[in-house]
């Protein structure tokens, strides 16, 4: 059995050669295996959400609560479903690096538990209230255009 630091270790190495292990030439810019390996469409995505799934279910057999895992879910969905997007999901995919995101997350967890849970549960409730808050925002304008 790996103790936490190995395991800790093992997960930073992936998200590093995921997302950003390949130097772009004369630029400070970095991508990873999992932006050249989204170019060849849809299975390449694929096959990158499946690797950041490993950090994901890595995370959550570390303990990492709920609200984090919930978080770090939405980074690699948000990386998964605009790497479909042709080219611009490619360059979005090389950007956003959530491999990365999500072990810094796991990190800050590790330090401070009870603030990064607090920020994960506000922002992912923030995320989950936009599809709410949008349709009775529409509503009230329509309410409001109505009444004249």
């Amino acid at each position: 059995m790996r103790s936490n630091d190995e395991r800790i270790g093992r997960l930073r190495r992936l998200a590093w050669l995921l997302d950003s292990s390949i130097p772009i030439p004369g630029t400070r810019f970095t991508i990873g295996l999992e932006a050249l390996v989204g170019l060849v469409p849809f299975i390449g995505d694929l096959v990158g959400v499946a690797f950041s799934i490993v950090i994901l279910a890595e995370s959550a057999r570390l303990g990492v609560g709920k609200r984090i895992l919930a978080r770090m879910a939405l980074n690699v969905a948000l990386e998964g479903l605009v790497g479909l997007v042709p080219l611009a999901g490619d360059v979005f995919d090389a950007a956003w690096k959530a491999n990365q995101r999500n072990v810094r997350l796991l990190n800050e967890w590790l330090e401070r538990p009870v603030r990064t849970e607090r920020a994960s549960g506000l922002l992912v409730l923030g995320i989950l209230a936009v599809p709410l808050v949008l349709p009775l925002l529409a509503v009230l304008l329509l309410l409001y255009v109505a009444a004249g």
